[in-house]
């Protein structure tokens, strides 16, 4: 499921409103409200988003988070025209397995891209981080 559909269906939650409310306030319809919040749509325009932070009442942080879940959600991505080959090639060996990645292949991948951020920032932490991800496919691996 999507981070946004997840935030959606918290925040609606919290409220303690039916998806059916919760359309009603959103100005659409309750299949709508379903399908976002089972991650069939993808996520919706940034003028639906306004309007959640707006009928929920969405402080400031819930607002940051609501919208950094729905930037977190997009499904689609645009290669730059002057990217190198090798990005191609990447994109195309993820596209292609994206549905079949074991846990600790997407978490090494995640590590390998925070890399020149965390290194930066502390250099021992990527240690551990490695150590984590080894735990992890150990654990999947006997479980």
């Amino acid at each position: 499921m999507s981070p946004f559909a997840i935030a959606l269906r918290e925040f609606r939650g919290v409220r303690q409103l039916r998806q059916s409310d919760a359309a009603e306030l959103l100005e659409c319809e309750q299949t709508y409200v379903s399908a976002l919040e089972l991650g069939v749509k993808g996520p919706p325009p940034v003028e639906f988003v306004d309007r959640v932070v707006h009928a929920f009442d969405l402080d400031e942080a819930s607002e940051k988070l609501l919208r950094d879940e729905h930037l977190a959600s997009q499904r689609r991505m645009v290669i730059p025209a002057d990217a190198p080959e090798s990005v191609y090639r990447f994109f195309n060996e993820l596209r292609q397995q994206i549905d079949r990645l074991h846990p600790a292949q997407i978490e090494l991948m995640l590590i390998a891209l925070r890399f020149p951020r965390d290194i930066a920032v502390a250099p021992v932490q990527v240690k551990r981080l490695r150590r984590r991800v080894l735990e992890k496919v150990v654990a999947y691996e006997k479980g």
